[in-house]
Parts: structure tokens; sequence; C-alpha cells
């Protein structure tokens, strides 16, 4: 099955129950991801009193941050060389289920997708139960997009191994950085601010 016959199939279920359509525009939109996204990583950072846990969910959340910023350069980077057109914008007419605005940026990889990959595998590396609810986000709001009409399954699948790449990368810079993030916590701590 190629990328575009597996998108038509998946993108051919919209349009047709306007509650999973209602689910799927509002979990895939630009913001209700991410925001859930960060409200957990909130939560991850003041959540727990268990000092052992708060450190090492802090440190999780610190690698995610660092995630995303190298997972967007690397989005960018792969922006400046190769450029595919969106579903609804090379597809024949009539043949795409469009149920979002038609972004123009490259279809591929999908911005969204690196970016919740990019949070939720390195909390999922460090906190399970946690990283499983940001690795659903991810996976739910990911096949959103191509339900949607805004993206092909391998622009979907392109950004989940740019986000996990970003946080492999992610979690070597913070063994370089190490002594540095260790002070940084110790004066938001006496801050009330970890």
């Amino acid at each position: 099955m190629t990328d575009k016959t597996l998108f038509l199939y998946i993108n051919g279920l919209a349009g047709k129950v306007p509650v999973i359509d209602g689910f799927f525009r509002g979990i895939s939109n630009d913001y209700f991801a991410v925001i859930s996204c960060c409200l957990i990583l909130i939560w991850l950072w003041f959540g727990t009193r268990d000092i052992t846990w708060r450190q090492i969910n802090q440190q999780a959340v610190i690698t995610a941050m660092i995630s995303i910023g190298l997972t967007s350069l690397l989005v960018t980077i792969c922006n400046q060389f190769y450029f595919r057109a969106r579903p609804f914008a090379e597809l024949p007419p009539g043949s795409v289920h469009l149920l979002f605005y038609r972004p123009t940026d490259s279809s591929f990889p999908s911005n969204l997708a690196a970016v919740l990959f990019a949070i939720a595998v390195p909390i999922f590396i460090k906190n399970k139960v946690f990283g499983s609810v940001l690795l659903a986000i991810a996976i739910l709001g990911s096949f959103g997009r191509i339900y949607i009409g805004i993206h092909y399954p391998l622009d979907i699948l392109g950004g989940a191994v740019f986000g996990a790449v970003g946080a492999m990368l992610a979690f070597g810079v913070m063994r370089l950085i190490s002594p540095l993030s260790n002070l940084l916590m110790h004066w938001l701590r006496k801050l009330y601010l970890a």
C-alpha cells in the first residue's frame, strides 16, 4: 500500500460521523495537543512532593525542552532542502476531505508530530506513566492530521522520527551540560521555582 493510498483510506473516513470529525479536528489542531503536553510538563515539574521523583521529572522536562529546540532545528534544516506538497494541494480536487485550514508549509515532516514526539519520548524514557499519556496524545494528534486531510502517513512517521532523534540528541546534550543543569536546578530550588 502506498503512502497516498493509505492517506486516501484514512482521510476517506472523514465526513461520515460528525462526532469523530469534531474529535480529530479538536485534538489535531495547532494548539490542543501542544497545550495539553505543556500542562503535563508543568505538572511533572511541580506535581510531586517526593524529592527523588521530582528531580527525575524535572530533568526529564529540561530534556524535553532541549529536545523541542533540537527537533525544530532539524525540521527547519530539512525544510530548507526538501518541500513536499500537502495532500489537498497535490491530489485531484474532491479526493481529499479537508476538515482544516490550508497550511502552506511543507507537508514533510509534520511539525506537530515532530514536536509532540520530541516532548513524549524523553518523558517516556524517564517516567513511563506520564510518558504513556504523552505518547497517546502524540499518536492521536498525529493520526488526526491524516484524518483531517493535511498530512500523508509518511509525513507523520517522519515527524515522529525527527522528534525521537531530537530526544536522543537532547539526552546527549544533557550529559554535556550536567554541571550547568545541576547548578541551575540548585538555584531554582532556592527560589522555590523547582
